[in-house]
Parts: structure tokens; sequence; C-alpha cells
């Protein structure tokens, strides 16, 4: 597989995987893919297993997948694909805020984060930066990430949240979207135990007396800001 895809030269159109949870998303966004000459979807996955199974058959040329899926999480996913697959680019599609999930998405071997909320044409420019080997952002992103470089990183974080594990995040977005314990474990495929550990874990860093307040907190910023 080709590290870098050079946008526009290929003789064979770009293979897309999409690996979105919501039916009709995806296949608006499978016609809109497939409408431009130089590309073709080739597979779809709502979930976790279903897309680690289709890269492994199907060895796209490109993913666009969301941080959201019906079980596991984009993060995940991208954690572990990309030690078998570490060529295969992948841009992240998603409604999730991007100072909270663009950073991590590269950090687990994303090429680029783009909100749902852009137009069309932005998101057939972003795969094509993607596809010549760039990582794509948006200029907002772009700026916050070049103040960090140039000498705040040891500053506290600009939000709380920012102190939360990549687990830890998905396990608060789960509270807030309502799910229980139990639904939480099932979900990402981890014990109660484990859920329960990592609930201590986010009162704790949070400053969360009760449990009553994560819920409260959760739902707030779940439903306020990462709407899926």
């Amino acid at each position: 597989m080709e590290t870098k895809i050079q946008w526009g030269v290929r003789k064979a159109k770009v293979r897309v995987l999409l690996v979105e949870d919501h039916p009709i998303l995806r296949k608006g966004l499978a016609q809109l893919i497939n409408q431009d000459p130089r590309l073709a979807v080739c597979g779809e996955a709502e979930d976790a297993p279903q897309a680690i199974k289709a890269i492994e058959t199907l060895l796209p040329d490109l993913v666009i997948m969301d941080i959201s899926l019906k079980l596991g999480n984009g993060i995940e996913l991208l954690k572990t694909v990309k030690p078998h697959f570490p060529d295969l680019p992948v841009l992240v599609l998603s409604m999730h805020d991007e100072t909270l999930y663009a950073e991590r998405s590269l950090r687990a071997g994303a090429m680029g984060y783009l909100m749902k909320d852009e137009p069309a044409e932005q998101l057939l420019f972003a795969i094509g930066r993607v596809l010549a080997g760039e990582i794509f952002l948006s200029n907002r992103m772009k700026s916050r990430m070049m103040l960090q470089f140039a000498g705040r990183n040891g500053k506290a974080p600009s939000s709380t949240l920012e102190q939360l594990t990549d687990r830890e995040l998905e396990v608060f977005r789960l509270i807030g979207a309502g799910r229980t314990t139990r639904q939480i474990a099932d979900h990402l495929h981890l014990s109660m135990h484990t859920v329960q550990a990592y609930r201590e874990f986010i009162k704790a860093k949070l400053k969360l007396p009760n449990s009553t307040q994560l819920v409260q907190h959760a739902v707030h910023w779940t439903y306020g800001h990462a709407a899926a």
C-alpha cells in the first residue's frame, strides 16, 4: 500500500472505507464521495469490529471514520488499526468538539480531523490533503496547536476535560448520553469494575464530589457540545 497517494494523479480510483454508525448519514457520505470521479466507496462499517474486518479484507486506500460508533469508538479503533496498517491514511469526520478530539485523533494515528457541519467541498478538500500525505485540521485547530507548540504546553489545560485520558473521556461521554455502568461496559468491552474505576478517576480529576454531580456534569457537556 502506498504511503502517499498523489491526489489527481492515480489512474485507479481511490478506494474509501466509511466507518459511521448513522445509516442515513453514511448513505449521504457514500453518494457524495462516489460523485467524485477520483473516489469510490469500497465498503461501509458501523462499529469497530466491522471496521477492522473491512480494513483487513478490503485494504482500502483511505478510511473516513466517526468518533462515536455502535460498538467501540474511533480513537480506540485507530489505536488498534494503526500498528498493523501504519501507512493507511485515516480522516476523522465527527460532530465532537475538535478542541478535545482533534489532537487525540492525531496522536492515535489519524491524518486529519473534520467537523460534520463543514460544507461538502471541505470534506473533498480534506480528503485530498490527507491522500497527499498532509495533516488536515481547521484553521482554528492549527492556530491552537501552534500556540501550544510555541510554549504553552507547561500551562494548565484550557479545559478541565483535557485532563482526562482518551478512555476516561469516552466513559464520560457515554455517562452523559445516559448509559448505565453495565451498558458502558458492554459498549467498550470492559468489565463493570473497570468502568466503575474510570468513573472514580473522572470524579477525582474533575473535582466532582459524588456520582450525581458526575452525571449532571456529563449530561450538560454531552448535549451541549458533543451530540453525535
